[in-house]
């Protein structure tokens, strides 16, 4: 168990934490969301050590050891593969290496023998002899091939670096793990791994994940960072949204029955529970559902972003033609021949490690770029709207947001349309006079999203719109893509983004493309995909990535 005591910490005159009192039990994971910004890698770091509160203490079970994912992809520059793994168990791998610096003593003494037989048992019993061979399995489990174990970090990719860290938090059972981020650059089976890893895992977990879908799979608990406070609400991330939405919906209601509010929580508490019993996650999560109140769910001070694209016009039957689409850059292909036929009602999602592709592809059928061969066609109804990955060149100017917004307004708009458009972007007050040149990543996603709303159009393009996005921001436009009545089509690497949009899945490959009209979750598990994928790599295996 672990446990924060009035942890307060300020930076000048931003208050971060003040009075924040939280435990966590072990048999449970927590997930900590919050907006960006609001200090959730803080509160990571203040739990390992890493940083010290103005205020509070931290108070760990006497005994228990805490593994936390590093972020410093060069500490362990020095080091082997499998050792920086075994150094995530810091005592065995102390053990491990006085013990080996014994038996190559030439002069070795009485004193190193005793010594060596006390290594020897402690050894054996933190589990030293299985330790290079669990690392290993661990290692080739999260998708770091047998032929890097032995390179030093140094030689071995960013990516491959980032895989040996989180390996190195799961090495040895830790009893306390914190894991910041720790889906990034995985692919889909070794997200799969993680989950089912922290599933099995009996001891703490803390996570920091913008990934609802692995937040939805692992958590048992939700913890909210929001003004300088940490509450903490039982469920996964979708039962802590829902919930809220219904209390907050609620508590604008007061015309509605007490008795009437009551029944619609426990029926909600209850589906949930029902829905639970399903997961392999069914015991302790139905447990701590079951064991819930009305009282104990509230609504959420938390700020959600109004999100609703709304076309002009009803799209025709004819979408878009591509026939034989050809582009390279830099003498590198990254689309050969490509064909295919969007249709109404297609919600597309674009799959596979080949992102730039997948942005040349987007970007030459948005007119952003020219392919070298091959044509394509939008219908006569067709108006397209483009998110583009690289935003940056739209915010080169002195406008403030309010003025730039104004640019894509219809012509009658007045102040009061666009400050109450700008309102619900959660762009208040003086803040819209802010210029656009120095907004935040998530800040001109944003934007880019009032443009694209105020362009009602019945094609939505977006490459990589949940990049930036905090996770209240990424739920507005997952919902507001649900509820699209147009074509999209899209890139994420956000697991439950697709599954919830997509009923078509396409897949770049490097010899060509996969195309199933099917959602994201029956296109994992269906077997000719894997086929499809084996046959255009050459047999070569071919892991997933979004």
């Amino acid at each position: 168990m672990i446990s924060a005591s009035n942890i307060s910490l300020s930076y000048g005159t931003q208050v971060l934490f003040k009075d924040v009192n939280i435990k966590f039990s072990s048999g449970n994971c927590y997930g900590i969301i919050g907006a960006n910004g609001a200090g959730k890698s803080t509160f990571m770091k203040i739990l390992s050590g890493e940083i010290e509160p103005d205020s509070g203490t931290i108070t760990i079970t006497p005994g228990e050891r805490m593994a936390v994912l590093k972020q410093n992809h060069f500490e362990f520059n020095e080091f082997s593969v499998l050792d920086t793994v075994i150094m995530g168990h810091k005592k065995l791998y102390d053990v491990k290496k006085e013990r080996e610096a014994i038996y190559q003593k030439e002069d070795f003494t009485d004193e190193d023998g005793i010594r060596a037989s006390e290594l020897e048992t402690e050894f054996a019993e933190m589990g030293g002899w299985e330790a290079e061979s669990d690392a290993a399995t661990l290692l080739s489990s999260i998708g770091v091939p047998s032929a890097l174990h032995e390179k030093l970090m140094k030689d071995i990719e960013d990516t491959d670096k980032v895989r040996v860290l989180l390996a190195q938090a799961l090495f040895g059972n830790p009893d306390i793990l914190l894991l910041d981020e720790p889906t990034n650059h995985l692919d889909l089976e070794s997200i799969v791994f993680l989950e089912n890893f922290l599933l099995d895992f009996k001891n703490t977990v803390i996570v920091v994940s913008h990934d609802r879908h692995f937040l939805n799979t692992v958590c048992t608990h939700i913890a909210d960072v929001d003004f300088g406070k940490i509450t903490m609400y039982v469920g996964n991330y979708d039962f802590w949204y829902a919930s809220s939405q219904i209390a907050a919906r609620q508590a604008k209601d007061e015309k509605k029955r007490a008795d009437e509010k009551i029944a619609e929580l426990k029926e909600f508490i209850q589906r949930f529970a029902s829905n639970v019993a399903k997961s392999r996650q069914a015991t302790s999560r139905r447990k701590l559902i079951e064991k819930l109140t009305v009282d104990d769910i509230k609504p959420s001070s938390r700020r959600f972003p109004y999100v609703a694209f709304k076309p002009s016009r009803e799209i025709g039957n004819k979408v878009l033609e591509i026939n034989g689409l050809s582009y390279e850059n830099a003498g590198e292909k990254l689309l050969d021949n490509l064909s295919l036929i969007v249709e109404p009602k297609d919600k597309i999602a674009f799959v596979g490690p080949m992102h730039s592709s997948k942005t040349a592809f987007f970007d030459i059928i948005s007119d952003r770029m020219k392919q070298n061969s091959g044509d394509f066609g939008w219908g006569v109804t067709t108006s397209v709207s483009y998110f583009p990955k690289d935003n940056d060149y739209l915010f080169q100017t002195d406008d403030t947001i309010f003025s730039w917004l104004a640019r894509f307004a219809p012509a009658d708009s007045d102040e009061t349309f666009i400050r109450s458009f700008l309102g619900r972007m959660l762009f208040s007050g003086d803040e819209v006079f802010k210029k656009v040149s120095v907004l935040s990543g998530g800040e001109k996603v944003r934007c880019v999203l009032s443009k694209m709303m105020l362009e009602n159009c019945n094609v939505l393009i977006f490459d990589e719109p949940t990049s930036h996005l905090d996770l209240e921001s990424i739920q507005s436009l997952n919902n507001g893509l649900i509820d699209f009545k147009g074509v999209i089509l899209f890139n994420s690497h956000d697991h439950e983004f697709i599954s919830s949009v997509a009923n078509r899945i396409i897949e770049f490959t490097e010899n060509g493309i996969i195309d199933r009209r099917e959602g994201f979750d029956d296109y994992l598990a269906d077997e000719s995909v894997r086929e499809k994928r084996n046959q255009l790599s050459g047999g070569k295996e071919i892991k997933l990535s979004i």
